[in-house]
């Protein structure tokens, strides 16, 4: 996957024929909400990760340096709101990253995890998009707003699945690492259930898998991030932040205003690239129009200090 260029004009366009229908940016969540039974919700056809396969971000003609950036969100609770930001924003994020050369040729997956233990779509996943088909996967995504009130969701379920079900050309190739941003606000269970898998994702694992080397895994092929925004049931939690800090130390990301995220997510991804330092990329966020600069500065600030130490 990973065809197509980004139109700003087909987004305008998506958006009010939704709006001159009457839809949401987020229909078919919409349509199970309000016509179908909670027990028969089912991930839409195209997020679907039953018999996966694999999720790839493949060169192109028009693409010959992909970049493999994925999204996935917590959709339980208050971090329903996470989506419908991205989705609002979406132009600016890929305009950031295109336009001010922090990546000439991303390439986009977004999902969305719930809880395997009693949610009834715990894992939603599209594919790798250079087009604005990326558009058109957020609208299919499913907000359950489930979760089981425990302070964990199954994280560890999706970097499983990211892990072993996706195929970036930016890593074979180029041994080039892809970027993996978790937004939550709640931990990880303590190891991948081979049972979930089976049920979720269709396949077989022998045993169950420790989470700390589930990451251990999927670090080896992404740069692996986890945003904790304001405004969420645990933000600030010592215990939430302690474990995905012993997981990913220092890529964990404090957000004090969800509407920032997308910017967080770009300029992190040009820091990290080397594309700018934080200086410059708080100026970039003035030259777009963007009014958050001051938090993504202060979210940032000790991430790029680090970097620069390192």
């Amino acid at each position: 996957m990973g065809s197509g260029r980004w139109s700003h004009h087909v987004y305008d366009a998506a958006r009010e024929f939704r709006a001159a229908q009457g839809l949401g940016a987020f229909a078919y969540s919409d349509h199970c909400m309000s016509a179908t039974p909670r027990r028969q919700w089912r991930a839409h056809p195209s997020l679907d990760p039953y018999g996966i396969g694999l999720r790839e971000s493949r060169d192109s003609a028009e693409h010959p340096g992909s970049l493999a950036i994925a999204v996935l969100f917590d959709v339980t609770g208050s971090m329903r709101r996470v989506p419908q930001v991205l989705q609002a924003k979406l132009p600016g994020l890929f305009g950031l990253l295109r336009r001010k050369e922090y990546v000439r040729h991303p390439q986009l997956l977004f999902g969305a995890v719930g809880d395997a233990t009693c949610d009834r779509v715990p894992l939603q996943l599209g594919q790798f998009e250079s087009d604005n088909r990326m558009d058109a996967n957020l609208g299919d995504i499913l907000l359950e707003g489930g979760g089981g009130g425990q302070a964990t969701e199954s994280y560890e379920l999706a970097m499983y699945a990211m892990a072993r079900h996706t195929s970036l050309d930016c890593w074979e190739k180029r041994r080039r690492k892809g970027y993996l941003f978790l937004i939550g606000d709640e931990m990880p269970y303590g190891r991948v259930k081979a049972r979930e898998v089976r049920e979720v994702l269709g396949g077989q694992l022998a045993e169950d898998i420790p989470t700390a080397a589930m990451v251990a895994e999927l670090r080896r092929t992404y740069e692996v991030f986890y945003l904790l925004p304001a405004g969420s049931s645990y933000y600030g939690s010592r215990a939430v932040l302690q474990t995905w800090r012993g997981l990913l130390g220092q890529n964990v990301i404090e957000l004090d205003d969800l509407s920032a995220v997308c910017e967080t997510i770009a300029l992190t991804v040009g820091l990290s690239e080397e594309a700018i330092d934080l200086h410059a990329g708080l100026a970039d966020l003035a030259d777009i129009g963007s009014d958050a600069a001051p938090v993504v500065g202060r979210a940032l600030a000790p991430f790029d200090h680090r970097r620069r130490e390192g």
